[in-house]
């Protein structure tokens, strides 16, 4: 191949190696620079050699992703506040199924469910499970043995079936809660939005010390609902209030004087209750949301 061809097959599978790292990650500018350590590694390469491209540029990405997992662990170890992942603006071109791949696998619970993986667990299930690479290729890309493999695997997926994080609700459900949640805020008064929330829902938001916003976890409707009532429906007034497609799901961006201060994100228990209120307000985590992630 020439030079341009190679250029040409890495932007082709551009796309992919980022949605691979933004999950493994759970940061857009980190899985930006993993794809673009890729890209260098990809360019220096000895393309002679490298019988599938494809396979050798997902191996790469997944091993550079790893080293970057790593450093951000003990960047999260001393993280101020609540961390969240860092939400992106999604859309998906295709049928409802390609939607509801998308969005079973980007939400935002799903992705702090795989925050609790060890980051070989991590990169294994999604391989396999979102990606369909078999076993043996995974094995060689992680330097172990396939029964290994395998086994990293299992337990990824026993424990996001038991999390129940990849339920995908509909989005005439979806368009129900979020006009229930908004009304709640705008009036202070919970009405029917508290009948659609799970016993167990938790609200969080990441203000990463930059801003301000609430230093721990929310759990249980009556404090949840207690918190919106209360609080956001005075905090929240005067925020332009757009919703948008983030993480696969719907959601609303906060918006003020024409920037975007916030985003708020949700997640779905399988009977289409709400059981988790996510509101990112770290502004280092904002700047990249008009660029998007879709495979």
């Amino acid at each position: 191949m020439t030079p341009h061809d190679d250029a040409v097959l890495f932007e082709q599978a551009r796309p992919n190696l980022l949605g691979l790292a933004y999950r493994i990650l759970g940061s857009h500018a980190d899985a930006e620079d993993a794809v673009q350590d890729t890209f260098l590694k990809w360019r220096d390469a000895d393309h002679a050699a490298i019988e599938n491209p494809g396979a050798w540029l997902t191996t790469a990405c997944t091993r550079r992703c790893l080293d970057l997992l790593r450093s951000a662990h003990k960047t999260r170890v001393s993280y101020v506040g609540t961390w969240l992942p860092e939400p992106i603006l999604t859309t998906a071109d295709g049928d409802f199924e390609d939607a509801s791949t998308l969005a079973s696998s980007m939400s935002t619970a799903f992705l702090l469910m795989l925050e609790r993986l060890t980051p070989k667990e991590r990169a294994a299930y999604l391989l396999h499970e979102i990606f369909d690479v078999d076993y043996s290729e995974i094995a060689r890309t992680l330097e172990i043995q396939e029964a290994a493999c395998r086994k990293l695997v299992s337990r990824a997926r026993d424990n996001i079936q038991q999390s129940q994080v990849r339920s995908v609700v509909p989005m005439r459900r979806q368009e129900q809660l979020l006009a229930a949640f908004e009304q709640a805020v705008a009036t202070g008064s919970a009405g029917p939005f508290a009948n659609m929330l799970s016993e167990d829902i938790r609200l969080s938001a990441d203000g990463g010390g930059k801003v301000a916003a609430l230093g721990e976890v929310l759990e249980g409707k009556a404090l949840v609902l207690d918190f919106i009532t209360d609080k956001l429906h005075l905090w929240w007034p005067n925020y332009r209030k757009v919703p948008a497609t983030i993480n696969g799901n719907l959601g609303l961006l906060l918006q003020q004087e024409g920037a975007t201060v916030g985003v708020v994100s949700f997640s779905h228990d399988a009977e289409g209750r709400m059981t988790g209120i996510y509101v990112m307000r770290n502004p280092d985590k904002l700047a990249r949301l008009d660029e998007t992630v879709i495979h």
